[in-house]
């Protein structure tokens, strides 16, 4: 401040010329300046609906009228203050009930002229008037051809304001005349209402429009009143008095400073699933192709995705919509680890993102020779069926082998590749020739090759080699067709309902003989997945717009349950520049989950929106435990079980297999899996209740295979206190405890 003082004296004394220059390029500090106006101008619409209406209620409405011309609150003020504010002015809340006929006096005194009826909607005994006209504290009067009583004391104002004849035996105190009888009256109608128009002021008191306006103009030029627009539902110009006016304000900026405030963990239960569109009535491919869009990078098992995740998003979903997009090459599927009973993690995204989002190939997978093989005859972007594909591992692994030589290719015209070659033995498939090749099982899905002695290839060796490549993130197919059988017939860790066996006419001692295509867990064609995009600034880019997209509110928990490379640290800088940039919003928009929150603009709003939904409209829904839409075990943490058994063993977690059961956003029941076992998180009847038959209602549509429950809460479910919620559900009791068939 002094440099600056000293450098006005100079120019004062002119010993410093101040000269206007046009530069180029903006000066250091007028950067500084012109590119904060620019982010505020650029920007100032990102912020959440609450921080802005918050931010313009904070400034003073005296100044913006001066700028402005006219005050306009219209999109500001909260419409429930608004409506609260006017019945505490008008006596109709109930905590300023008349109690007897002393507070009617009072009424009358600051309220005006009241009629029977007003007396009634106030809860005013029909005696106490009665009693205050006797004493000749009140009197009856007709104002815009209405009877009405009035105080004593405002007698003079009426008779003088609207004509009103007053009765007999006035005292003469009372009709003495004040200097603005009108403006007295409209004074005190503006203090006792919330923001009115000049037409609903002129018919309570039977005037015309023209000269209530000029009253209100007289008292807005001593600053009584004020003109604007206020009302959220109103509609051209109106009236508020000053102190009515900074009332609202006062109240609305409390309400939506409230609002600022972080909503609870159960708000983010009840907004998750909702901003992933789960229980929506959205149909048809198109609903696919969304839901795919937010789910593509999350992994989930392959038994509950279309059993339980995509049918949750889409209302008609069909395994046919998902087919389609993936063969037309718009979506891809990778696996991401196997799970035991012949299930796995599944990893959805579209093709143009599948670089960057889809995990890498699984390294600790060691590539045996028959693996090998069938990733050199798929390389350069070729994709075929099981059987062309067999045809082409077999001659590689002879030609590579100690025994085999001389390996050739050749089309013999039927578009099936035939190979030759030399040594003893032959590969079982439909090539011709010689040469030695043997394989060997796992024991466990894993395929391994000799590469040597006499043997065979046999389908179910190239079909265990295949799923373990899958499995490891290298291949994929064009359907999910060989997926669904490898988890169909009731396996995989989310069982559902078995289909019907379908039955075929065989001669009886006829032999089956082998499918031309393979078996039906590798039917379609095999191709090798997208190499992947290594760079980690375009993956943690990648990943971070996926979070966002997916979550909405983005927190550390539900990037830690997703396991992305790196942890949360991995997409913290990403997520600041797109803070920076105005796609995202920081801030601390959940309780007790860490400042460190990135937000879409539009998510908060709608999070702090249903903060208090789920008390007027509940909803219950099942999910699987690892369901993106679930943040238990995620975003939030586990909550602690209301029954705590010691030594039970069983804890919840995002297993495959395990479900949840949400009642309104609260987290209610956890279901083991295989259904055995059910852990409560609630003590409220009507919530188990609603949890049971949530679950009965998924295993009647084919959600969910047969339930049997044996254990609740540690103890035996007979005699647990859920037994009563299963029953009422449709569980029946078995000797093993209780069960519902679909």
């Amino acid at each position: 401040m002094p440099g600056l003082v000293g450098l006005m004296r100079d120019m004062a004394a002119r010993k410093v010329r101040l000269v206007e220059v046009e530069s180029a390029k903006p000066s250091p500090f007028a950067r500084s300046l012109l590119f904060g106006y620019v982010g505020a101008f650029l920007y100032e619409g990102d912020a959440p609906l609450a921080e802005r209406r918050a931010a313009a209620l904070a400034l003073d409405s005296t100044l913006l009228g001066e700028l402005l011309g006219r005050v306009d609150l219209r999109e500001l003020l909260e419409p429930a203050v608004v409506t609260a504010t006017e019945r505490q002015l008008q006596w109709l809340s109930d905590e300023r009930r008349p109690r007897d006929a002393e507070d009617v006096a009072e009424l009358l005194r600051l309220l005006g002229d009241l009629s029977d009826a007003d007396f009634a909607a106030r809860g005013v005994a029909p005696e106490w008037p009665v009693e205050l006209e006797r004493a000749k504290r009140a009197l009856r009067v007709r104002v815009a051809g209405e009877e009405r009583w009035i105080a004593v004391e405002d007698a003079g104002r009426y008779r003088d304001a609207l004509g009103v004849a007053l009765p007999v035996g006035v005292a003469q105190a009372y009709v003495e005349p004040v200097p603005d009888p009108l403006g007295d009256l409209v004074a005190r109608y503006a203090r006792t209402h919330a923001p009115f128009t000049a037409a609903a002021c002129a018919a309570r008191f039977g005037l015309g429009v023209f000269v209530l306006e000029q009253a209100l103009r007289r008292l807005a030029a001593t600053g009584r009143v004020v003109s604007g627009e206020f009302s959220p539902d109103g509609a051209g110009a109106e009236w508020c008095d000053a102190e009515v006016l900074r009332m609202l304000r006062r109240r609305s900026l409390a309400a939506l400073r409230r609002e600022i405030e972080p909503v609870p963990p159960r708000a983010l239960a009840t907004f998750l699933p909702r901003w992933q569109h789960v229980g929506a009535s959205s149909r048809g491919v198109e609903a696919v192709a969304a839901a795919v869009e937010q789910l593509q990078g999350a992994a989930v098992p392959a038994s509950a995705l279309e059993r339980l995740v995509l049918p949750g998003r889409v209302a008609d979903y069909s395994p046919a919509y998902l087919d389609e997009l993936c063969a037309s090459g718009e979506v891809l599927w990778a696996g991401s680890g196997a799970i035991a009973g012949g299930d796995g993690w599944v990893t959805l995204a579209y093709a143009d993102a599948a670089p960057l989002l889809l995990p890498p190939p699984d390294e600790s997978l060691a590539l045996t020779p028959l693996h090998q093989a069938v990733l050199d005859a798929l390389a350069d972007g070729q994709a075929l069926f099981f059987r062309t594909l067999s045809d082409r591992v077999g001659p590689a692994l002879s030609a590579g082998s100690p025994a085999g030589s001389d390996v050739t290719w050749s089309d013999a015209g039927s578009g099936s590749p035939t190979w030759s070659g030399a040594g003893p033995g032959s590969a079982t498939s439909s090539g011709t020739g010689s040469g030695s090749a043997t394989s060997s099982g796992a024991g466990s899905g894993s395929a391994t090759w000799s590469g040597a002695g006499p043997g065979s290839l046999t389908d179910e060796d190239l079909a265990a080699a295949v799923w373990d490549l899958v499995w490891a993130g290298w291949l994929t197919n064009d359907t999910l067709a060989p997926l669904r059988t490898l988890i169909g017939g009731g396996g995989g860790a989310h069982r559902a309902k078995p289909a019907a066996p379908r039955t075929r006419y065989r001669r009886p001692g006829r032999v089956a003989l082998p499918s031309r295509t393979g078996p039906p867990t590798v039917a379609g064609r095999w191709s090798r997945l997208p190499e992947r995009d290594t760079d980690p600034t375009r993956r943690a880019a990648a990943v971070a717009d996926a979070l966002l997209e997916r979550h909405g509110v983005v927190t550390r928990g539900a990037v830690a349950a997703e396991g992305v490379t790196g942890g949360f640290a991995a997409v913290y800088p990403v997520l600041a520049a797109l803070e920076e940039r105005g796609a995202a919003r920081r801030g601390y928009f959940v309780e007790g989950l860490g400042a460190a929150q990135f937000a879409v603009p539009g998510a908060v709003d709608r999070l702090r929106a249903l903060a208090d939904e789920h008390r007027r409209t509940p909803t219950t829904l099942v999910l699987a435990a690892t369901d993106p839409a679930s943040p238990y075990g995620a975003a939030l943490p586990w909550p602690e079980r209301v029954v705590a058994q010691e030594g039970t063993g069983h804890r919840p977690g995002r297993k495959a297999g395990a479900l949840v059961v949400l009642v309104a956003g609260e987290l209610t029941l956890y279901v083991e899996r295989g259904g055995r076992t059910l852990l409560s998180f609630v003590d409220d009847d009507e919530a188990l209740a609603a949890a049971a038959k949530a679950l009965a209602d998924a295993v009647h549509t084919g959600a969910l295979g047969a339930l049997s429950v044996e254990r609740a809460d540690g103890e035996a479910v007979f005699t647990s206190p859920l037994r009563d919620a299963l029953t009422s559900a449709g569980f029946r009791a078995t000797p093993r405890g209780l069960r519902l068939r679909g």
